[in-house]
């Protein structure tokens, strides 16, 4: 498959005004492929071939649309679209060994130094709060395109017929302990999220993927990368995101107090914005379930299916045996 990638890539550059002798290479591999492209004059560019039956054309559009008003309206560094020769920021093309047509999309090259998970996260996760409640709050007040669309991130989609990621039950759990642990957590989460409700300073358009990766530090710009997996969430998701995998360890309760902190800068938060915050970790611990599922050969799934089960059922033990409140955030810790 990836030998087909890199002849569609090669052939589809001629559809964007690039300079001739500009080679690509593969950069990452995940939803999608990302892929370098370096011109002979030095300049970099960056090319996102989507994968297939992810997102639809009007999808991908509502991304880019509200990359540029986040740098347009509310000065927020994020991945600008380069339109094609056809004046298109969305190309098609296809390669034999390929099924259907890909979807890909150019952009600019952004500076800056993603922070490490071998230093210091304090300050990182500050930035990461802050750029967050910017996010949100530009989202709440956005007009949004008549062909808006993007993915959902709540309870049902994530754990109900139709998950955006497959169903957790797929994923590296066979145990039977385990699984009706799992069962036991999806009920609670989605009793006590239905209690906190969708009101709009609750729930809305979210990155979604806020994590350190897409994350650049230039001095004190902060800017924000891969908008991928944007859309309609609890905005306090964005914090469950960050957390990924790091969301047990000893650091975890001062990670969380740093990006409180930074999110607070800009928007501020009740108690019961706080009590929820546990709820949606274990959505998205319940999400990564998925993900390992049907996404088996990647680096991240092999390094971590093996614990991930069983420390998921004893976090999901002290989640489920108190009421999560803004005095208790992480009842596991």
């Amino acid at each position: 498959m990836l030998a087909h990638l890199q002849r569609l890539v090669e052939q589809s550059l001629p559809l964007w005004d690039l300079p001739e002798g500009t080679t690509a290479t593969l950069m990452n591999v995940s939803e999608n492929a990302t892929y370098r492209l370096d011109a002979p004059d030095g300049s970099k560019t960056v090319l996102r071939v989507h994968r297939e039956n992810y997102h639809t054309l009007n999808g991908i559009q509502t991304e880019l649309d509200w990359l540029h008003a986040l740098q347009n309206d509310a000065g927020i560094i994020t991945p600008q679209a380069i339109a094609g020769r056809d004046g298109r920021e969305i190309q098609e093309d296809i390669v034999d060994g390929l099924p259907v047509k890909r979807q890909m999309v150019l952009f600019e090259f952004i500076d800056g130094i993603e922070p490490s998970e071998d230093h210091d996260l304090i300050e990182p996760f500050r930035r990461l709060g802050e750029v967050g409640a910017l996010l949100h709050h530009h989202a709440m007040g956005w007009k949004r395109p008549a062909y808006y669309e993007r993915l959902v991130w709540d309870h049902e989609h994530v754990a109900g017929p139709n998950p955006n990621w497959g169903n957790w039950r797929d994923g590296p759990i066979s145990d039977p302990a385990h699984i009706a642990q799992f069962e036991r957590l999806e009920r609670g989460m989605v009793e006590r999220l239905n209690r906190y409700g969708r009101g709009p300073e609750r729930f809305g358009l979210a990155h979604a993927d806020l994590r350190l990766a897409n994350l650049l530090l230039v001095g004190d710009s902060t800017r924000v990368i891969d908008f991928d997996d944007c859309g309609d969430a609890w905005f306090l998701y964005d914090l469950a995101t960050a957390l990924t995998l790091i969301d047990n360890i000893e650091a975890t309760p001062a990670l969380v107090e740093a990006w409180l902190d930074g999110y607070a800068r800009h928007r501020q938060l009740d108690d019961d914005d706080l009590a929820a915050i546990a709820s949606l970790i274990m959505m998205r611990r319940i999400a990564m379930m998925a993900w390992f599922g049907t996404h088996p050969d990647t680096t991240l799934a092999q390094d971590h299916r093996d614990p991930f089960p069983s420390e998921t059922c004893e976090m999901a033990e002290a989640y489920l045996s108190c009421e999560p409140s803004a005095d208790n955030i992480l009842p596991w810790a």
